[in-house]
């Protein structure tokens, strides 16, 4: 047969009998006509058969080798269906490319491929996409045409979110959307767009900032929900909100104004806080008094509307009696805080012009007026010796 042919030449013996030979056991000296003959295949495969009969035992290939080759293929084709889900993974399963079952963590086995074959991915990690900016290495770079956003009032803003999302159902994670992160990414701008329409640039570069996270954050939930992208959004978070970069020392100067007036009402607030009170203390107080005197005022007209009725019941029992003691009461009460002088009937002749009244209230002289000593040390009234 050909193969049986042992010829020289590159693949056949060459030089004899005892000649060297190469990796098939062609001779390696002296190559002799026929050197530019291309390989006997059927040579080729006859030394392949002779080095496997050295390595299997029993002889010459036979049914049972070719079984025993058979079962080690079978073998290790079946052993490579073995995989391991780690804790936070999760096994998909799919036969002939269709979702067939979930794995939990640990070692699962499928049937090898391409039957079925298993994918991981990592069900519990949190993944995030910054829209806007870009971070390569300690380098962070804004991406204008994400983040210039249009407000309600027709401005301007520059907006930079974070949007932190895990998986939440794999299947529809790995087979309704084919490019999750994009998709994510996509639907985050679109939903931060809506939401910064709807509002005006003051309250969303003040006060609204948690607003505008918890309304994206529940659209994005809501159009990936309809998507079935099998995602849950953790949180949206605002990294930076500003006007454009052309525009903000100008708004800076407007902040600054509108932080100095709402200081100034703080201000006044405050002034008013405190006057106010005070006011309506002294409002009050005013108000105890007029009530305290209206109270006495009243208290003291009954007292004396009561005391004129008494005087009037002992008045008609007693007329006479009655005026004459009124007469002696008034008198009383007018003349009892004057310098009064009494002249009987015996004190006719007294000057009617004579100031009585005032001789009565000067001074009494003293008894004994001081005089200049005379020589002898005798005093004298007039002065003299």
């Amino acid at each position: 047969m050909p193969w049986q042919n042992n010829s020289g030449g590159p693949w056949g013996g060459g030089g004899g009998k005892d000649g060297g030979r190469g990796p098939w056991g062609q001779g390696g000296g002296n190559r002799g006509g026929g050197g530019d003959r291309p390989p006997n295949l059927e040579d080729l495969i006859r030394r392949g058969q002779e080095r496997v009969k050295q390595v299997l035992p029993g002889g010459p290939i036979g049914s049972r080798g070719l079984a025993l080759i058979a079962l080690v293929v079978a073998l290790a084709w079946l052993a490579t269906g073995i995989y391991t889900v780690e804790p936070d993974e999760q096994g998909i399963v799919k036969t002939f490319g269709a979702y067939s079952r979930q794995t939990g963590p640990g070692i699962s086995y499928h049937l090898p491929w391409p039957i079925e074959s298993v994918e991981t991915p990592k069900v519990t990690r949190e993944n995030q996409i910054n829209v806007g900016i870009r971070y390569d290495g300690n380098r962070q770079t804004d991406v204008l045409e994400e983040s210039l956003m249009l407000t309600g009032d027709e401005n301007i803003v520059d907006v930079d979110f974070t949007v932190f999302w895990v998986i939440r159902d794999a299947p529809e994670f790995l087979f309704n959307v084919e490019d999750v992160d994009a998709t994510i990414k996509a639907v985050a701008e679109s939903a931060m767009r809506e939401v910064v329409g709807r509002n005006n640039q003051q309250r969303i570069l003040t006060e609204d900032r948690d607003k505008i996270q918890r309304e994206a954050q529940q659209l994005m939930q809501t159009t990936l929900d309809a998507y079935k992208a099998g995602v849950t959004i953790q949180r949206v978070q605002l990294q930076r909100v500003d006007p454009p970069q052309s525009v903000i020392d100008a708004f800076r100067d407007v902040q600054a104004a509108r932080a100095d007036a709402e200081r100034l009402r703080n201000e006044a607030e405050t002034y008013r806080n405190q006057k106010v009170p005070q006011a309506q203390g002294r409002a009050a107080q005013i108000k105890q008094d007029a009530e305290a005197y209206k109270s006495q005022t009243v208290a003291q007209a009954q007292g004396e509307a009561q005391r004129f009725l008494s005087v009037y019941e002992q008045y008609k029992l007693a007329p006479d009696v009655t005026r004459e003691r009124l007469y002696l009461e008034t008198m009383e009460r007018i003349l009892g805080g004057t310098n009064k002088i009494i002249v009987d009937g015996a004190g006719e002749g007294v000057v009617p012009y004579l100031p009585l009244d005032q001789l009565r209230a000067k001074p009494a002289a003293p008894a004994e007026a001081e005089a200049p000593a005379s020589a002898d040390g005798s005093t004298s009234p007039f002065g003299g010796r």
